[in-house]
């Protein structure tokens, strides 16, 4: 296939899904990852995509807003949710970060479950509010207006000396050699204490937050338990964490 051609498919694939993952492109094209790249690189050169880690997006998202990122691959963040849901046992302590995922996760709990629940999140209290059993306990700070979250001291201070049942963390990156990545500092550091402070993490995570880097590390790839993805069993990128000995589902 010709470059143009390969341009004009991936120009295509965005203007569809708002969004192109470089894995799914060399599939889909029989060429290199490595080749991929270097067209996305040019079309964002170009002024005609926004190319980031894994793949690229198209110039109308905007990945660091929260109303962008509550639209985005929202079928598969509910696929995760309704997955994830089921993980929650009656009478636990929980921790859910913040993020779009974690959001349609709460989205997804029954009215009728009976649980204690600390969040960081504004929407995920809100949303939360309308359990009439469940104690919602919001962890106070400044507001970090792009995520909708709180961070600082007081929000850290509300997860030490807590251990909960499960801590559902909200991931920017994930690699399995270099860790849990995030891109701001301030998120970082209270998503450390979150992992500290819960007897099971798990993660929702969609396809192009695998196998990818941020500059800001939270901790150990190992110290995730579970992977909830809308990736196949026996997908090349599953089979690396399943060999760290982290549970996909």
């Amino acid at each position: 296939m010709l470059k143009e051609e390969r341009h004009s498919y991936i120009l295509d694939s965005i203007q569809k899904n708002q969004k192109v993952l470089t894995l799914e492109l060399s599939d889909a094209l029989s060429v290199s990852e490595d080749t991929i790249r270097r067209d996305l690189k040019e079309l964002s050169d170009r002024g005609q995509l926004k190319k980031v880690h894994g793949g690229a997006i198209s110039l109308s998202l905007n990945p660091f807003d929260y109303r962008d990122r509550e639209v985005y691959a929202l079928e598969q963040k509910k696929l995760l949710a309704n997955k994830a849901a089921r993980l929650i046992k009656e009478n636990t302590v929980i921790i859910i970060d913040g993020g779009t995922t974690n959001l349609e996760l709460v989205k997804a709990l029954p009215k009728s479950l009976s649980a204690t629940v600390f969040t960081n999140s504004i929407p995920i209290a809100s949303e939360l509010a309308q359990h009439p059993r469940t104690e919602v306990i919001f962890a106070g700070g400044r507001v970090l207006k792009q995520a909708q979250v709180t961070v600082g001291e007081e929000a850290i201070n509300t997860f030490r000396g807590l251990y909960a049942d499960q801590c559902f963390l909200g991931v920017r990156s994930i690699h399995h050699q270099i860790g849990i990545t995030e891109i701001d500092w301030e998120e970082t550091l209270v998503k450390r204490s979150m992992i500290h402070a819960a007897a099971e993490i798990v993660s929702l995570l969609i396809p192009e937050k695998i196998e990818t880097v941020n500059p800001y590390k939270i901790g150990e790839t190992q110290r995730l338990n579970k992977i909830i993805s809308c990736l196949p069993q026996g997908d090349q990128r599953l089979d690396l964490y399943e060999g760290m000995g982290i549970e996909t589902l």
